[in-house]
């Protein structure tokens, strides 16, 4: 069978559920992106796309949530199918559904509520806060099909339907490309047309998700009946899933201490340089992270039927190839980083600022994918304690500190923000990938000592 991953090529089934949630999830960063590339032309100044760069940590963070109950669940999900509970696998499904909206809610309600703190605490000044009001204010009404069509997405590729995951969010992505330059350029609608166009084609992705999760074709099915608060499932999504939140929300605290520091020792300018950085690392880590996660359910299932060779042959093919990628990723934007600086903008002044801010942001970028390795791995195995361990360590222990404490040293200045992210990928990229190499890949099919 197909969605039986103790059969067949570990790196073929690997590959299988890979190359389409690789397609995938970049399709899925195009969200953002292409808002960003679109908003970045509007007019003759980088002030609309600073703002909406300025709107990225609570972005990042509907993710992280959506990462919680989504990443929490699936490997759950795909450990209790290679056992044959396919009634507990299903069950986890569902209550994973309903953190997602009851979350989703949440979310929404408290973003509308501290909308301008939150954006003045993310280094808004008078001149960007109009542009990042306008945007954010649309965007969390769709907070909830956010939600479902990207935790409900990691269900749908756990059950081994990698192709209709794809088009979970394919179908969104290429509706926003349509409707970004409608509703930004034609309709005049400006950032508000890129928030607005975003949460339409991420409602359409939901729809189309839960419309094959209640339908017969899937494996395990979306049962209204089976919609309950389950104490004990709960406990175990959460924990498994947080060292995922936790990577993905440390992202937006990064992001928020480079935007106020950057914004506090090169002004607005930098803020932007910062929105540019970062939209072109979502985009080349996607393939890293489409390849990680597609090894998890690979890595779970084998892992939970016991098959440790098969476990062991997963592990090494998605170290190997996320590092081959990563470098390749490296030497193209070191050599040619002009072209993907003026995709989001063309002032000459944000430009000639973000190009030597580039070559030292990704810096040793291979290092990056192992630290997603190593904590993928963790999750697979269901090692929820050391994922979420150096999920803190790299960002919060590593970046965020050296984010806020770098410019002030050597007169590095607004240098020292970009700094901090390949220092952090050394030291924690190799923190992650020994520790998983001397404490799980070497003990697997090993009795533990007593």
């Amino acid at each position: 069978m197909q969605n039986d991953f103790s059969r067949g090529s570990v790196s073929g089934n690997i590959i299988r559920l890979a190359v389409p949630l690789m397609l995938a999830q970049l399709v899925n960063v195009l969200y953002n992106v292409v808002d960003r590339v679109f908003i970045g032309h509007i007019g003759n100044s980088a002030l609309p796309l600073t703002g909406v760069g300025l709107c990225m940590p609570v972005i990042t963070v509907i993710s992280a949530f959506s990462g919680l109950f989504g990443m929490g669940g699936a490997p759950i999900c795909s450990m209790a199918r290679g056992r044959g509970d396919i009634q507990e696998a299903e069950q986890v499904q569902n209550t994973s559904f309903v953190l997602l909206v009851g979350c989703g809610l949440l979310l929404t309600i408290l973003g509308e509520l501290f909308l301008h703190p939150i954006l003045t605490l993310f280094g808004a000044s008078a001149e960007t806060m109009p542009y990042a009001t306008s945007y954010l204010r649309i965007y969390l009404v769709g907070t909830i099909f956010v939600m479902i069509a990207l935790g409900m997405n990691y269900f749908i590729n756990t059950q081994g339907f990698a192709g209709i995951g794809m088009l979970t969010v394919s179908i969104g992505a290429v509706l926003n490309l349509i409707l970004d330059p409608l509703f930004i350029f034609v309709l005049d609608m400006g950032v508000a047309g890129a928030a607005l166009a975003t949460i339409c084609s991420q409602a359409v992705s939901a729809l189309w998700a839960l419309g094959f999760l209640f339908s017969k074709r899937a494996l395990l099915r979306l049962r209204p009946h089976a919609f309950r608060w389950e104490w004990h499932r709960i406990r175990r999504i959460i924990g498994l899933g947080m060292s995922n939140f936790i990577a993905m929300g440390t992202n937006g605290v990064v992001q928020i201490a480079c935007n106020s520091t950057a914004q506090a020792f090169g002004g607005d300018l930098y803020v932007g340089v910062m929105t540019v950085l970062i939209a072109i690392r979502e985009v080349v880590q996607m393939p890293v992270s489409g390849l990680t996660n597609g090894a998890q359910p690979v890595i779970s299932f084998n892992y939970g039927a016991s098959q440790w060779e098969r476990v062991k042959k997963a592990i090494r093919f998605t170290v190997v190839s996320g590092v081959i990628y990563a470098t390749a990723c490296w030497a193209i934007l070191f050599f040619f980083p002009a072209p993907f600086v003026l995709l989001f903008n063309d002032d000459p002044n944000l430009v000639s600022a973000a190009i030597p801010a580039l070559h030292l942001y990704f810096f040793g970028y291979f290092m990056m994918s192992l630290q997603f390795t190593g904590q993928s791995v963790f999750v697979a195995l269901g090692r929820s304690k050391h994922a979420i361990f150096f999920s803190l360590f790299r960002k919060i222990i590593i970046v965020v500190p050296l984010t806020l404490i770098l410019p002030h040293l050597f007169g590095l200045g607004v240098t020292g923000v970009f700094l901090a992210e390949p220092i952090s990928n050394f030291v924690g990229g190799a923190a992650s990938s020994l520790t998983m190499y001397f404490t799980q890949y070497r003990k697997l099919g090993k009795p533990e000592k007593v």
